[in-house]
């Protein structure tokens, strides 16, 4: 199988629940934690860019920080640069798990869109 980078956070369920299921498919993980090491800006926009979603499906819209700073208003004002800055900075706001293989990129967890991408 595959070598994947799982950009996760290890007390999270949804994250748990993907690892485990792409463990159980053999595949490769390069397990990173968004909170402790948020992907550089570089590096969040090439995964975006891969991934052919809208920026705004990176953003974690349910957690307290993304409700803390009241982005719901404001990210509509911000540029693409301030946005993947914002959520470079602070591993929090990006939405978990985010799996790459480097060119195919899933975010969140759902089994059956697991299946076809990476199943």
């Amino acid at each position: 199988m595959s070598e994947l980078i799982v950009y996760q956070y290890p007390k999270c369920g949804t994250c748990r629940s993907a690892v485990k299921w792409l463990n159980q498919q053999g595949h490769i993980l390069e397990l990173r934690n968004i909170k402790e090491a948020p992907p550089e800006p570089t590096e969040l926009s090439e995964i975006i860019d891969n991934s052919g979603f809208e920026l705004k499906k990176f953003f974690n819209t349910s957690g307290e920080v993304y409700k803390e700073l009241g982005l719901k208003d404001k990210l509509q004002q911000l540029s693409r640069q301030e946005q993947i800055a914002l959520l470079s900075s602070n591993g929090m706001l990006i939405k978990r798990p985010i799996v790459t293989d480097g060119s195919k990129v899933t975010v969140g967890y759902k089994a059956d869109v697991y299946e076809q991408v990476w199943g």
